[in-house]
């Protein structure tokens, strides 16, 4: 999953970078309204981490600017400020959450969770394809109660197919979804990652649409749809 932190205090913006890359996520940062809007209009993300104090444009701003070209990423407003009218200005401009400084890393992560859940339909942090279940807190993964040991890549493919599970989802997005910027994005790794995924999850649970990209599916439903077809 992809995040985009908008803070202009470098120490800040720096810790919550680290934070979220430790927790698995993709993370592109920005430290001014202006290349946080450019970004935002540009970039696919799943969740942004905004400040509302930011130098060239303000959050509340940037927010409006995203929401008005129908750009629907849940939104975490960050700020010092704890008066209630700019919390209702951030909610009225399309914000999702709201976290007033300072805080515990902890509570924004467990938001950003509760987010990225509600954004793709799970009401829980464990979300279960059949007898496979991706645990979203732990960073974790088991097929029938057996842990599966995934590398960092190979979980962030997988937690995206688990939140999107039953549509098919295209290299490129998967490429958009799961690296950053910064990254060497090869389609070919994409390939590489879900032949991994295929032999420790079974084969079956992820389905090749040819021309389109892959689907992860409950094979034992797929079977009965199969034989009643």
């Amino acid at each position: 999953m992809r995040v985009l932190v908008v803070e202009d205090d470098p120490d800040l913006n720096r810790q919550l970078v680290g934070a979220l890359s430790d927790s698995g996520y993709a993370v592109d940062s920005a430290h001014d309204g202006e290349e946080a809007k450019f970004m935002g209009e540009t970039e696919p993300y799943d969740v942004v981490v905004l400040d509302l104090g930011l130098p060239e444009l303000d959050g509340v701003s940037v927010l409006k600017s995203w929401r008005g070209q129908d750009r629907d990423m849940p939104v975490i407003i960050l700020t010092a400020r704890d008066q209630w009218s700019q919390k209702v200005a951030a909610f009225d401009a399309g914000a999702d959450d709201y976290l007033t400084k300072p805080f515990h890393t902890e509570e924004l992560l467990a938001r950003l969770r509760a987010l990225l859940r509600r954004a793709t339909g799970h009401a829980s942090a464990l979300i279960e394809v059949g007898d496979l279940t991706v645990d979203t807190k732990a960073a974790r993964a088991f097929v029938d109660g057996a842990s599966i040991r995934l590398t960092s890549h190979e979980f962030k493919l997988l937690r995206y197919m688990a939140h999107h599970s039953g549509r098919v989802v295209s290299r490129g997005e998967l490429i958009e979804h799961i690296y950053d910027q910064d990254f060497d994005r090869d389609s070919n790794t994409i390939e590489v990652f879900i032949g991994r995924l295929r032999k420790k999850i079974g084969s079956d649970r992820i389905e090749t649409v040819r021309g389109l990209g892959y689907r992860l599916i409950d094979p034992t439903v797929d079977a009965k749809n199969d034989a009643t077809a």
